[in-house]
């Protein structure tokens, strides 16, 4: 159900700690990482890093504490030996390792501080606090030249979640731009409201300003891109499923000038689009992001009344413009019954539980991967599987569509029932050769999980010669349950 607005502004502080780094590298900065090229770009050396949640992972006997893996770019990609491991119990942490508190359930990035390194952000939305089960937080580790090191949890808002527990702050998390001052917001999601951090970040975690928005009630998606090419990031909370909206409602907020708080309280309902999640990017090279949103609950997953996405699950399209992304506009809906897109649309495929945007292949249109993990191979359920969509001048297309399983030639591995390869997706240029890889998450492959990575070309992701990097392999831990190594990767996925 709707909620009535209520905005309320204060200003937030934590303490900041230290944390040793595993490995070492630039001594500045690279360009800065909040340009488009090196944007994760922890240790400043002009790579993209690579931060792999696996929210089961342990710590000793502590089942589903969690932990993050960063896996340092290079001129030769990623491996597992290059890396960084934190985890709550990581000396310059804040917190403790506690059962179920799955750190690492949300990654993200930005340069918080202003400092030319970007910044690691974690969520952990089934943290308890005090007596609260599943409060949630949220915590940022400082990049800078000998890696990712120190960190400070980001306060909520005075008065949030007030009288309730189950509010999971981290569900969901964005950074952009608003105000064009150089200086990224933090918006975070959760099961009771949404807030959102105006940059710049001190190192004891205080933002300029914190607003709280109780207007949508729980915020299941957030997103920040610049669909009207005014060089400011909007805002659009996607709050999940509402009484007669199972699909979502999303709304759109716009940044406002320096200095001015952010968001500003005009907001306005997008009526024919829906999502659960989503990200931005230019599917049509016209110089303004498009909005792709995800839907992945189909009605033979909710168990209640009827109105969830297409069998098998749905992407849908919006298009910027000098505008924006107006009231007006009906979305492009794509699922696995559209021709041309990869497989066949099956009851509880979860297409769209995932999505990344970029340009893949470097013909200047931002292309689309989406991941199905509960896509069945042959006999084999939720073996899992990702769709790669081209953009193109008229928008996205199938033409070229591919689609990737771990029984496709080149793949290491092989599909197994419940592998949900595909549960996270993402694309990023790892080497700096202008071509992003594609990176999968396959959480469930064995105790304890991977992530496929296959490298990028004029023609779109190589199979042959791509890898898995394993979540043992690359320094976690599994006790009783599995680790989840590839859960979480900073693009976007659904959190149910």
């Amino acid at each position: 159900m709707r909620r009535a607005a209520l905005v309320a502004t204060v200003l937030t502080a934590s303490a900041a700690v230290t944390l040793t780094p595993v490995t070492a590298s630039a001594a500045a900065p690279y360009k800065g990482a909040n340009t488009a090229a090196v944007q994760d770009d922890f240790n400043g050396d002009g790579y993209r890093d690579l931060a792999v949640g696996a929210p089961h992972a342990s710590n000793g006997g502590v089942d589903e504490a969690g932990s993050v893996v960063v896996l340092y770019g290079s001129a030769s990609s990623v491996s597992a030996t290059r890396r960084t491991v934190i985890t709550q119990a990581t000396t310059g942490i804040p917190g403790s390792s506690e059962d179920d508190d799955e750190f690492g359930s949300t990654v993200a990035s930005a340069d918080l501080d202003r400092d030319g390194y970007a910044d690691l952000i974690v969520g952990a939305p089934h943290e308890a606090v005090g007596a609260d089960y599943a409060r949630g937080s949220v915590t940022v580790v400082w990049g800078g030249p000998n890696g990712l090191q120190g960190g400070t949890n980001v306060s909520v808002p005075t008065g949030y979640g007030e009288g309730r527990t189950y509010c999971r702050f981290g569900l969901s998390l964005a950074t952009g731009d608003m105000n064009g001052d150089g200086a990224p917001e933090l918006s975070v999601g959760s099961s009771c409201e949404g807030a959102t951090y105006t940059g710049p970040f001190t190192r004891t975690g205080k933002a300029a300003q914190t607003v709280r928005d109780t207007f949508y009630g729980e915020t299941r998606g957030v997103v920040m891109g610049d669909v009207d090419g005014d060089g400011k990031a909007e805002q659009f909370w996607l709050p999940g499923p509402t009484d007669g909206d199972l699909r979502g409602p999303v709304y759109v907020q716009h940044g406002g000038k320096p200095g001015e708080p952010n968001p500003t309280s005009v907001r306005t309902e997008l009526p024919y689009a829906d999502g659960h999640a989503g990200v931005v990017g230019d599917i049509n090279g016209d110089g303004y992001g498009d909005l792709v949103t995800g839907v992945s609950t189909d009605d033979s997953m909710s168990g209640g009344p009827a109105g969830w996405a297409h069998r098998g699950g749905e992407i849908q399209v919006l298009y910027g413009s000098a505008r924006g992304i107006t009231a007006d506009q009906r979305p492009t809906v794509y699922h696995q019954d559209t021709a041309g897109v990869p497989g066949t649309a099956e009851n509880g495929d979860m297409f769209g539980q995932s999505i990344s945007i970029g340009d893949v292949d470097g013909d200047k249109y931002a292309d689309v991967l989406i991941g199905s993990p509960g896509e069945a191979v042959g006999t084999r359920a939720s073996a899992g599987a990702a769709v790669l969509l081209r953009g193109s001048a008229s928008g996205l297309t199938t033409a070229k569509a591919a689609g990737y399983t771990q029984n496709t030639a080149g793949v290491p591995g092989t599909a197994e029932t419940a592998d949900q390869f595909g549960a996270a997706v993402h694309l990023a240029d790892l080497n700096g050769d202008g071509k992003p890889e594609t990176i999968v998450g396959v959480p469930t492959e064995n105790s304890d999980g991977c992530v496929w990575i296959a490298r990028g070309s004029a023609a779109g992701p190589v199979p042959s010669g791509s890898v898995n990097v394993c979540g043992k392999s690359a320094g976690i831990t599994v006790h009783e349950v599995k680790g989840y190594f590839g859960a979480a990767l900073a693009s976007t996925h659904v959190e149910l």
